[in-house]
C-alpha cells in the first residue's frame, strides 16, 4: 500500500476575495464610460439612445459595487446588482447591434433630451443646432465592428465575472 502525501491546501480564487472582483468591476465599467464619453467630447461621435442607455448600464453597475467595495458583508448583493446590471448592459448592446445591422428594427419614433420649459424659438433653435443621430446607423466600425458590437462582449464577460465573483464568495 502507496502513502500519499496530503496536497497542499488549494490557493482561494482571487474572485472569492472580499474586496478584489468589485474594485476590477468598478475600474472596467469607469473605463467603458470613459470611453464613450472620450469618443463624443473628442472623438465627435454623437451617441444615439441605445448608446445612452448602454452607459445607464454601466452607471448602475458602478452604484451596485460601490457598497460591497466600503463593506464586505455586503459583498454578494453588490455583486449580484453589478451583475445584473451588466449584463443588462450586455442585452442592450446585443439588440443595438442587430439594429445597426438591420437584423431587426429599433424604436419608430424618435427621442429627445430637449428640455419642455423652452419657447418656441428656443426649441428652434435647440432642435437645429443637436446632432440627429440613429441607431440604425453605426457612426463607427472597425473591420464592420461597431461599437455595441464590441460593447457587448465587454458587458457579457463583465457580468459574468460579477456572478461567478457572488458564488466564490459565497461558496467560500
Amino acid at each position: 500500500m502507496t502513502a500519499y502525501a496530503s496536497s497542499p491546501a488549494a490557493k482561494p480564487s482571487p474572485l472569492a476575495h472580499p474586496r478584489l472582483p468589485q474594485a476590477a468591476l468598478v475600474l472596467a465599467s469607469a473605463g467603458a464610460l470613459a470611453t464613450a464619453l472620450l469618443s463624443q467630447y473628442v472623438g465627435g461621435l454623437h451617441p444615439c439612445e441605445f448608446c445612452m442607455w448602454q452607459r445607464w448600464a454601466y452607471v448602475a453597475a458602478i452604484v451596485a459595487l460601490l457598497p460591497g467595495l466600503a463593506n464586505p458583508r455586503l459583498r454578494t448583493p453588490s455583486l449580484v446588482l453589478g451583475g445584473l446590471a451588466l449584463l443588462a448592459g450586455a442585452a442592450i448592446a446585443a439588440f443595438h447591434a442587430g439594429v445597426e445591422q438591420h437584423w431587426w428594427q429599433g424604436f419608430t419614433t424618435c427621442s429627445s433630451s430637449l428640455s419642455k420649459t423652452l419657447t418656441l424659438d428656443q426649441l428652434r433653435e435647440q432642435l437645429m443646432a443637436a446632432p440627429l443621430v440613429r441607431c440604425d446607423e453605426a457612426q463607427w466600425s472597425f473591420h464592420g465592428i461597431t461599437m455595441a458590437a464590441f460593447n457587448f462582449p465587454v458587458s457579457l464577460a463583465l457580468g459574468l465575472v460579477a456572478w461567478t465573483a457572488a458564488r466564490a464568495g459565497h461558496n467560500a
